[in-house]
Formats: structure tokens, sequence, C-alpha cells
């Protein structure tokens, strides 16, 4: 019954029977929704479940709502994958973001790497970031999830590598051009519980930054005899994996 309500992420502490005014940025959307004192919408704060929620009251920049119950169903992915990648260029990151939330990616961390046309550092670094999470959490609203995947920073391939133990619980692989990638479906017979994936930008990383990548545990493979675009190959995994 609540899944045709109006979807909105609502960074907040939410339990039942309890009114509360919705953050700025709930209370913009329920506005912009034309939403009135009756309505019924369905939030969620990334802490697990929805809440289906009443609009008591509608101020010029306010909205009061109570919290009439909680579901807490999950649609998370059986895989919980960890995406770094090399940004590609312009809106493609924007996009990417979008359908891997969808896909049901658990954390991104968005990597400058030598290939890597898009760079960000210092403030701006940052308010691609809030713009990141912005389009994640846009993309749960949307396609159902309760639980909004993590966006980093940016940062550069290498120190991310750095940062990374020498071993992992879980595996480690990276989308690789060279000879020999082994097929990403030989690699297990049923998905993993939990997975790193490294994918390049545009032209894919460097023969070192792979290197470096495979001294930390990564294997390099390959999605078949297609090239795909940079933004496209992560998806083809996430999609597999979902």
């Amino acid at each position: 019954m609540t899944s045709r309500l109006p979807r909105i992420h609502s960074a907040c502490p939410l339990s039942v029977g309890t009114s509360l005014q919705l953050p700025d940025e709930a209370a913009r959307h329920v506005q912009v929704l034309r939403l009135q004192p009756g309505d019924d919408i369905q939030l969620f704060n990334g802490l697990g479940g929805s809440y289906t929620a009443r609009v008591l009251h509608m101020g010029k920049h306010t909205v009061e709502v109570q919290v009439l119950f909680h579901d807490p169903q999950e649609r998370e992915a059986a895989c919980q994958t960890q995406l770094a990648l090399g940004m590609p260029a312009n809106e493609r990151m924007d996009w990417l973001v979008e359908k891997a939330t969808e896909l049901g990616v658990a954390h991104i961390t968005p990597l400058s790497t030598q290939h890597t046309v898009l760079r960000l550092s210092g403030e701006r670094a940052l308010k691609r970031q809030h713009h990141w999470q912005g389009i994640a959490q846009a993309a749960c609203a949307q396609s159902g999830r309760n639980r909004v995947p993590r966006i980093d920073s940016p940062l550069s391939i290498s120190d991310w590598l750095k940062a990374l133990p020498d071993a992992a619980n879980h595996p480690r692989v990276l989308l690789s051009f060279q000879a020999g990638a082994q097929d990403w479906r030989s690699l297990w017979g049923a998905p993993p519980v939990q997975l790193t994936l490294l994918s390049g930008p545009e032209g894919g990383l460097s023969a070192e930054e792979e290197a470096w990548a495979m001294a930390k545990g990564f294997v390099p493979v390959h999605l078949g005899p297609r090239v795909l675009r940079a933004e496209t190959a992560p998806l083809a995994v996430l999609a597999q994996l979902l």
C-alpha cells in the first residue's frame, strides 16, 4: 500500500508516534510536490526500513509530519560491493552514481588516476561529493532502497591503495585490458557476500596502477570480448551481482 507514496530521504531520527519538523532538504521536496496536510509520505533515513508519515502542517519553509508506522523491509543486494573507480568526465560520473545506486552498490570511492580527465581537490571536491551523495539519495528514493550508499570525497588511486590493508577477507578485482586477465565469470560459482571492485576511467588504468593494485591483492578480470565504456563496465558487474 505504501509503495506508491512519495518517497523522501530525511536525514534525522525517525520513530513511530512522534511528530517532527523535516530537515530543510526533505521539507523542500514536500513543498515541490505540492503536498498538503493530510497527505501521506514515505520517509527513510538510511538506518533501516522506511516510515509512513502524515503531513500535519505546511509553513512557508517548514513541514511538520507525524510518523505513523515503520516498514522494516530492505531491498539490498546480497553482495555488499565497494566500487572504486577512476572518475569519468562530464556528466558521466553523475549518471554512474545514480545507476550504481539503483543496482545496489554499498560504497563508491571516486579516484584520480593517470588517465583521469576530471580533476577535483579542496572545496570543489567536497562540493562534488555532496552533489553525488544527493544523487544517491534520490536514486534510493526512486528505486525503493532504504540504505544510502556512502560516497567518499575524491582522492588519488595511490593514496587509496596505500590505505588499504595488504590482506582482505573478501575478493578484490580490477577490470583490466591486459592479456592475462581472467574471465569474470570464472572466479567463483556463487557471488561473494562482499567485494571490492576497481575500475579505471576512459583509457583504463595504467600498467603501473594495475601493478600497485595487484600488489594489494586485486585480481585482473575482463568482462568478455567487447570493450565497454568506463561508465558501463562497472554497472555490468553490479547487474550480475544483483
